[in-house]
C-alpha cells in the first residue's frame, strides 16, 4: 500500500471516529422505605427530599461513589423515589452528590435527565391483592406502594434527551395484551373480578421509550422495573404481570405484535424496525434462579433483535455464593441474575461490561458490604461502540 494510501486511511479513521458509550442500571433503594423493617412501617414520603438536600447521607453518599467510579454516560436508576420539584429531586442527587466528590472520587455531572410518574403508590379504586378490602394503597394501588412516586425510576445521560419524543405507557391496561397470562384461583375460577381486572395497568411502575442523541444518533433506551415475582399466592398474580411487563418490550419491538400498545398520549405502535435501542432495568427475573414464571426474561433474552451473547459478570459475585454455577452473573445479593443491559443487534458493537461487585480484599467492598451500605442491587453497565 502506498504511503499516499495509508495517509488516507488514517486521516478517515481520525475524522470518523467509532463512538464507544457506558450504558448502566442500579437499582439504588433510594425510597423512603429503605431499611425499615416490616411492610407496615410508619412511613416518610419526604425521607428522600431531606436526604437529597443535605447531601450528607451515608447510604447516598456511597451511591454516589460507584457511580462515579463506573462513570456510565447513560444510567437509569430504579428504586428512586420520584419527586416532582426535580430541584429537590433528581436535580438535588445530581448537584449535592454526583458533582461533588466521594470519597476522592471523581465527580460526575448528567447535564440531561428524566423523570416521570409511576404506577407504584398511585391510588386505585381496586382489590388489587385480593384480600376483599379496597384500600388504595400497599397491595391495592395500580402498582405497589405506600404513596405516589413509591419505588420511582430516574434516567441520568451525558447526552441529549429528545424529550417531546419520549413515550410512557404507564396507563396501558393489561387485560388489551394478546394473549396476556390469565391469573386463577386454585379452583380455575379467575382471581379478579370482571371489573378490576378491566381497569388493571400493566406497568408497575412505567414503561418508558426515552430517545438520545449520540454523535447525530439517535438511540431508544427502553426502562422498566417490573414487579417481583413473589409477594402473592398460589394464584402468582405477580408473577403473571411480571411476565407480561417483560412481554410489552417483546411485544413492542415486532411491528407485527405492537399493534395494541397505545402510550400515555393515546400514540399507537412499537419502536420501528431501523432504530436502535438498549433495553434497561431491574426486571425481577432470571433464567436460572428465582420465582419468576418459566420463559419470562428469556421474552428478552432470545429476542431476535436484541444481542444477549454478553452476560456481565463480577468476581464479587461468585466469591459470596462460590457453590452456584451462576454466581458471577448474580446482579442482587440475595443471589439472581435480575439487572439488565441488553442492547439492539443493530447499531452496537457490545465492547465489554461488568457487575460492579468488588471482592472481600478489594477497599471498594465497603461499598457493597451490607444493603445498609448502598444497595441489595449493583450496578450493572456494558460498553457499546455505536456502528
Amino acid at each position: 500500500m502506498s504511503t499516499v494510501a495509508i495517509l488516507a486511511l488514517i486521516i478517515l479513521s481520525l475524522s470518523d471516529p467509532m463512538t464507544t458509550i457506558r450504558v448502566a442500571t442500579f437499582n439504588v433503594s433510594m425510597e423512603a422505605t429503605n431499611y425499615r423493617r416490616g411492610r407496615n412501617a410508619t412511613l416518610n414520603p419526604q425521607a428522600l427530599t431531606e436526604r437529597l438536600r443535605r447531601g450528607n447521607h451515608p447510604q447516598i453518599r456511597n451511591i454516589a461513589e460507584i457511580i462515579q467510579r463506573n462513570r456510565p454516560d447513560v444510567l437509569l436508576l430504579n428504586e428512586f423515589d420520584f419527586i416532582e420539584d426535580e430541584s429537590h429531586g433528581v436535580s438535588a442527587f445530581i448537584r449535592n452528590y454526583l458533582q461533588q466528590s466521594q470519597t476522592g472520587a471523581q465527580p460526575i455531572d448528567y447535564p440531561y435527565y428524566y423523570v416521570a410518574p409511576v404506577n407504584s403508590g398511585e391510588p386505585s379504586p381496586y382489590d388489587i391483592d385480593g384480600d376483599g378490602k379496597a384500600t388504595g394503597t400497599g397491595g391495592d394501588a395500580f402498582g405497589f406502594g405506600f404513596y405516589p412516586g413509591h419505588y420511582g425510576m430516574a434516567l441520568l445521560s451525558r447526552f441529549p434527551i429528545e424529550i417531546e419524543q419520549i413515550r410512557t405507557f404507564r396507563h396501558l391496561l393489561w387485560h388489551t395484551m394478546p394473549n396476556h397470562q390469565t391469573i386463577t384461583n386454585a379452583d380455575g375460577t379467575p382471581f379478579y373480578a370482571d371489573d378490576t381486572f378491566t381497569g388493571l395497568r400493566l406497568s408497575s411502575k412505567s414503561h418508558w421509550d426515552v430517545p438520545i442523541v449520540v454523535g447525530g444518533k439517535r438511540i431508544h433506551l427502553l426502562a422498566a422495573h417490573p414487579t417481583p415475582p413473589v409477594f402473592d399466592g398460589k394464584e402468582r398474580r405477580n408473577s403473571a404481570r411480571n411476565y407480561d411487563e417483560i412481554k410489552l418490550w417483546a411485544d413492542y419491538l415486532q411491528p407485527s405484535h405492537s399493534q395494541y400498545i397505545v402510550d400515555d398520549t393515546g400514540t399507537y405502535g412499537g419502536i420501528a424496525d431501523n432504530e436502535p435501542f438498549v433495553v434497561v432495568g431491574d426486571y425481577n427475573a432470571s433464567a436460572d434462579e428465582g420465582n419468576s414464571l418459566v420463559g419470562a426474561i428469556e421474552q428478552l433474552l432470545h429476542h431476535p433483535k436484541i444481542n444477549a451473547t454478553y452476560t456481565p459478570t463480577s468476581n464479587g459475585g461468585k466469591q459470596h455464593t462460590p457453590t452456584l454455577p451462576h454466581a458471577k452473573t448474580h446482579t442482587a445479593a440475595w443471589r439472581a441474575r435480575v439487572d439488565y443491559v441488553l442492547p439492539s443487534i443493530l447499531g452496537f458493537e457490545i465492547k465489554g461490561g461488568g457487575v460492579f461487585w468488588p471482592t472481600k480484599s478489594d477497599p471498594l467492598h465497603r461499598l457493597v458490604q451490607s444493603r445498609q451500605a448502598s444497595s441489595d442491587h449493583r450496578l450493572v453497565w456494558i460498553d457499546l461502540a455505536l456502528c
